[in-house]
């Protein structure tokens, strides 16, 4: 068990934590959810140990062992990539160096003979003499070669290396395990296995995430971070989301009866109580909210961006006609054989196994980049909007307020265009008061994609092109975002690595490879559960 008690950190006059008091116990996963800027991961090394907090504790059960995800991917990089695996178990790895020293000596000792003997009991209880098949094998699950383990650290790509730390956290069984976004740089298969992994594990988990699909799948309570306090709910992200949704209407609805919102909250738990059978989680995810009463449901205080779009025209009938596109880097073929028209309606997701291909394409089809065959030729109606994967360009070297910022972008010809006016479409994206007048060279990365969301809408596009429109953004962006795009009667084209957004918006797949495409007009959940699909997908990459 993980006890926390009466936390505090603050930074000069800026507070993180203000006498926290926590639980975390065996058998459950908590989810860490907050704000960009909460505190999250600030939190996680509280619980590590890397950061002292300016008071109270946090205690660990003696004899517990905890393992942190590493984000500094330099740090083994003189270690082959079995051997940085292995020292995830950091005890283990002690007393096998240890022994190793001992048997490497020229004048070995009976002493040394004993301390040996000692060091091979404590090797073999720790389950040493198996732990390099065990590595190997974690690795293999996780997508690494076999060839790439003896591999110094150094010499593998980075995604790679992601993947080998994120097997140094679960090496081992650790009794608590705590992971900051560990579905960065992972793909959709990559994850899924992450989540069944979690979804069996019986000990504590902590892991912040920005993926709601994730957290839906592996968490059993929900740790929100909010105004300097954390508190723990029963339920993963979705329970949590509707449920404090719900409570809100309820608070703000006077006139109803306490029976009926104590009813309606019943049902509502019920309902959640019996889809938590149909989850990964579902025993321990039904047994705790089983427990529920409806005084444990509370309004959520968070604040969620308004994000419209109101196209001015309908597309017609012609909107983007692709023909034999083809484009390559460096003498590398990125995409190839692309055909395809866009209809009235269409939301599309783009996915391949290259992100560079899914923003080549996207930079293509927006005149950024000169395919170097065929051909691609939009429709006279279509007015869109594009959400790029990095919009350095449009803030490098500015040093405009927000204010102005924007009003750069206001399309020709728009009226009566005042302060109140810009001030609604920052407003909207949750920039109020003396925000506004914040310095573009100063955003953060969250920041700046709201900004980019407020110069979108101002638009008034029918036709919208997101690629990884989630990055940098909080759940509460992320969520109101995707909801947007639901409701949105124009087209979409999107890629992204937010599973629950490529679901929920997503009618139409197209893959891209090298070797052609993929055309199918499912979901994406669909799209992965077809074994036809399946058949053609390593052809494209061949």
């Amino acid at each position: 068990m993980i006890s926390v008690n009466n936390v505090t950190l603050a930074y000069g006059k800026r507070v993180l934590f203000d006498e926290v008091k926590l639980n975390f116990t065996k058998g459950n996963c908590y989810g860490i959810i907050g704000a960009n800027g909460a505190g999250k991961s600030t939190f996680l090394k509280i619980i590590s140990g890397e950061i002292e907090p300016n008071k109270g504790t946090v205690d660990i059960t003696p004899g517990e062992r905890m393992a942190v995800l590493n984000q500094n991917q330099f740090a083994f990089d003189e270690y082959s990539v079995l051997h940085t695996v292995m020292m995830g178990h950091q005890k283990m790895w002690k007393v096998m160096q240890e022994r190793d020293a001992i048997y490497a000596k020229e004048d070995f000792s009976e002493a040394d003979g004993i301390k040996a003997g000692e060091l091979e009991h404590e090797f073999g209880e720790m389950g040493g003499y198996t732990s390099e098949s065990d590595a190997a094998t974690l690795l293999s699950e996780l997508g690494v070669p076999d060839e790439l383990h003896g591999m110094l650290m150094k010499d593998i790509s980075a995604n790679l290396k992601v993947r080998v730390l994120l097997a140094q956290a679960l090496f081992g069984n650790p009794d608590i395990l705590l992971l900051d976004e560990p579905t960065n740089n992972l793909d959709v298969e990559t994850i899924a296995w992450l989540e069944n992994f979690l979804a069996d594990y019986e000990n504590i988990v902590l892991v912040v995430s920005h993926d709601r699909h994730f957290l839906d799948a592996v968490c059993t309570h929900v740790a929100d971070v909010d105004k300097q306090k954390i508190k723990i709910y029963t339920g993963n992200y979705s329970f949590w989301y509707e449920s404090s949704q719900l409570a809100a209407r309820q608070a703000s609805d006077k006139n109803k009866k306490m029976e009926e919102k104590k009813k309606d909250l019943l049902e509502f738990i019920a309902r959640f109580s019996a889809n938590a059978s149909k989850s990964k989680q579902a025993t321990a995810r039904k047994k705790a909210l089983d427990k529920l009463v409806f005084e444990d449901i509370t309004p959520s205080n968070r604040k969620y961006p308004g994000i419209i779009f109101k196209p001015e025209r309908e597309v017609g009938n012609e909107i983007l006609k692709v023909q034999n596109l083809g484009k390559s880097l460096d003498g590398k073929k990125l995409f190839g054989k692309l055909n395809f028209d866009i209809q009235k309606g269409d939301k599309i997701a783009f996915i391949s196994r290259d992100p560079l291909a899914l923003t080549s394409f996207f930079e293509t089809i927006n005149g950024k980049l000169q395919p170097d065959e065929g051909t691609y030729e939009w429709g006279t109606t279509i007015t869109k909007a594009y959400l790029p994967n990095d919009n350095t360009e449009y803030f490098e070297g500015s040093s405009l307020n927000l204010m102005d910022w924007l009003r750069q972008y206001v399309p020709p010809g728009t009226k009566d265009v005042d302060e109140d006016f810009i001030r609604g479409f920052l407003g909207k994206m949750l920039f109020s008061g003396d925000e506004i007048m914040k310095k573009t060279n100063v955003l953060s990365g969250g920041e700046k994609v709201r900004c980019m969301i407020s110069k979108m809408m101002l638009q008034n596009p029918n036709v919208l092109i997101l690629d990884e429109p989630t990055n940098h953004l909080d759940l509460e962006s992320i969520t109101a975002f995707n909801d947007g795009m639901i409701t949105f009667p124009g087209v979409v084209l999107l890629t992204t690595h937010d599973h629950q957004f490529m679901q929920t918006v997503a009618s139409r797949i197209i893959e891209i490879g090298p070797n052609g495409m993929i055309d199918k007009l499912m979901t994406y959940d669909e799209y992965l559960a077809d074994d036809r699909v399946k058949e053609s997908r390593a052809a494209l990459y061949a």
